[in-house]
């Protein structure tokens, strides 16, 4: 499928505005989750590197699950920013008039998909067919 930029599935204005709020709501909530996941994931290697070693953990297999916490929060804390990365663009596409138009066929993307992830860039054929060629 080509890539347009003509934009002639874009929402109007007035059709995007529940939108941009649904994802004005989502981006307040990324951020928080993000600052939250960064601060807990951080602030246990800033203590040790301080000297506070009053939670340090004495046994072995408490320092190892110390490390897979962190490594599990710092992994969540990607896949959010990854997402807040995609709610940006989205807000973006919005601002340029071009948000709900697949940007693979350019073709309107069906409000029920809009509904459940608003962030998406394409309209549910053309993500189908980009999940079969990654897996393929």
């Amino acid at each position: 499928m080509a890539k347009t930029g003509s934009g002639k599935g874009a929402y109007t204005a007035e059709e995007a505005r529940p939108y941009q709020e649904t994802l004005r709501m989502l981006r307040a909530r990324l951020v928080g989750d993000t600052n939250h996941l960064a601060d807990g994931a951080l602030n246990r290697t800033g203590r040790e590197a301080s000297g506070d070693l009053s939670k340090m953990p004495i046994h072995m297999a408490d320092i190892g699950s110390d490390n897979y916490e962190q490594e599990f929060s710092l992994d969540l804390l990607a896949a959010e920013q990854a997402t807040l990365a995609e709610v940006d663009s989205a807000l973006a596409r919005i601002e340029k008039g071009e948000y709900g138009a697949c940007v693979e066929c350019g073709h309107r993307i069906k409000k029920s998909r809009l509904n459940a992830i608003p962030y998406t860039h394409y309209c549910i054929d053309c993500a189908t067919e980009r999940d079969q060629e990654s897996r393929g």
